[in-house]
């Protein structure tokens, strides 16, 4: 249930990005998570752009694993009210939180992951006496962080359980009426070497704080779509694709909506959609693609291709077959690859 906030300073938020993406792999070989592309721009832009009309004090974006190519994102295009951190070590997202303390050390603040969109209602993470974590229910939790409740307050959470009491999944987003307690959990967990699955967990942090009477309730998310893996990136970029502009029609060009052209693509005698997202300087000659991302300045040619993601400045090319076939005969020109992965 959304909740009008009280009237008080708004939060910093926080956004880690540090994640190296090893399920979305090769892209994120030479290309950070958060920059790879969905539905006509980075995950991170998605985020960004949907904070920054809240009116926060400012946005703290951490960065990691080839977190020079966010810098340089962020500072060309965001450069107001957005501030870099640097997460020197991969050791997690409790970790990836600690590294604000300085700079965010007490007052409210908003998390919301690097690498997951979600439509949340905004007001109930703006402001309020208690730390909210926003939810939705899942059909395997074992797959998520999870919060257990008593009655409508969070009881207990648990970092991917084998055994879930709970079907509902924490999906990334968080607000904390003062982030001091957070920090001082997180502090306790780093000193101690408190890890889980081989990291320092937000979710034990939680835990802490709830062990200390640290109040916590849930608000359900209306949208929730993981980019970490090929198949959720593609089901996100469905999704967006349904809430961008149709693209300017292109001579010589059939386009099936949702589709999402960059300007500086180039575009030849092809049929793009539907479920299509093309990227700047990307260009496509004589190919047929459904339900795919190109990234920038990749080239398809003489393809088709469906269910793909194309990486940055990458070359696929094809050719289309001629066969001579006789009656009764039976021709299978199988897909490389028809993983769900």
């Amino acid at each position: 249930m959304s909740r009008k906030p009280n009237p008080g300073p708004m939060p910093v938020a926080i956004v880690p990005a540090a994640g190296v993406g090893t399920r979305l792999r090769p892209q994120t070989n030479t290309v950070p998570k958060a920059l790879v592309n969905v539905a006509g721009k980075p995950i991170l832009a998605h985020i960004l752009d949907a904070l920054l009309p809240l009116g926060l004090e400012r946005i703290l974006v951490v960065v990691g694993h080839k977190g020079e190519r966010i810098e340089d994102y962020v500072r060309e295009r965001y450069r107001r009210r957005v501030e870099l951190v640097e997460q020197q070590e991969p050791l997690g997202l409790g970790h990836a939180i600690s590294v604000t303390r300085e700079r965010a050390p007490g007052g409210p603040v908003l998390i919301v992951l690097g690498d997951t969109i979600v439509e949340p209602e905004w007001s109930d993470f703006l402001g309020g006496p208690d730390v909210v974590i926003g939810v939705q229910e899942a059909d395997d939790p074992r797959r998520f962080g999870i919060v257990e409740l008593r009655g409508d307050r969070v009881r207990r959470v648990a970092e991917k359980p084998a055994a879930p009491l709970s079907n509902l999944a924490i999906v990334g987003i968080y607000y904390f009426p003062d982030v001091a307690p957070l920090h001082a959990s997180l502090r306790q967990l780093v000193e101690a070497e408190r890890r889980t699955q081989g990291e320092f967990q937000l979710t034990d942090a939680l835990q802490d704080m709830l062990d200390r009477g640290i109040r916590m309730r849930i608000s359900t998310v209306a949208g929730w779509f993981d980019c970490g893996k090929r198949a959720s990136l593609l089901q996100t970029n469905q999704h967006l694709l349904r809430k961008v502009h149709p693209p300017t029609p292109i001579p010589g060009v059939t386009l099936v909506p949702p589709v999402f052209v960059a300007p500086t693509a180039r575009i030849e005698q092809s049929i793009l959609g539907p479920h299509v997202s093309i990227a700047d300087r990307a260009i496509v000659r004589r190919a047929i693609i459904r339900d795919s991302i190109v990234n920038e300045e990749a080239c398809v040619e003489d393809m088709l291709l469906e269910r793909s993601v194309i990486g940055e400045s990458a070359v696929v090319r094809g050719a289309f077959q001629r066969l001579d076939v006789g009656d009764s005969s039976q021709v299978d020109l199988s897909r490389l690859s028809d993983r769900e992965d």
